[in-house]
Order: C-alpha cells, then structure tokens, then sequence
C-alpha cells in the first residue's frame, strides 16, 4: 500500500473525532517534569508492599551514602600507592639488556 491516504477502514479512530486543531506535546515537558516511574523487578517487588516503604527504604539508603566515612587525612580521591612494585614495559627490559658499553 503506498503510503499517501489510508482508507477509512483501517482508520481507528471514530469519525467524531476532530484532531484538525490539536497541538503534538503540547504537555510533554510538563509531563516528562513531574513524572517519575520506576519498575520495579518482581523479586524486588516482593520485598516492598508499597511505594511508601520502597521511598523509606531509599532515603535510608541516601542518608547512608552521604555520611559514607572518610580516614581524617585522606580524602575520596587520595592517590593510592599500589600493592605490588610496578612492571617495567618491554622497551625498558629490552633496553637495559642491550646497552653498548660506554667507550
């Protein structure tokens, strides 16, 4: 079928109605500003008989990750010094094994 008009067979929408004037996402952005949905796994979702315990139960969580526990001294970011003594790269090894004496 070309893709021009579409008979009135396969319209669903009923005659009655007038979409001649509507305005597309005229409230999108509202909508999208307040709306915030989250699905839940079904695992999960046994767990929470409600949304007022499942919001409980994150600022619970958000209260514990913000007085997470810091070492006085060290920040989050400090540089660690690493566990084991670093490598050397293989130019370095080769190097090393084939300086020419000095003369």
């Amino acid at each position: 079928m070309p893709k021009g008009k579409k008979k009135a067979s396969d319209d669903d929408v009923l005659p009655e109605y007038d979409f001649s004037g509507a305005v597309r996402g005229k409230y999108f952005q509202r909508y999208t500003a307040s709306s915030n949905v989250v699905v839940l796994d079904p695992d999960v979702s046994e767990a929470f008989p409600n949304a007022e315990t499942v919001n409980d139960a994150l600022r619970v969580l958000a209260s514990v990750a913000k007085a997470r526990v810091t070492v006085p001294g060290r920040t989050a970011r400090a540089k660690k010094r690493p566990n084991k003594r670093m490598q050397q790269t293989r130019s370095a090894r080769t190097s090393k094994t084939k300086r020419r004496p000095r003369s």
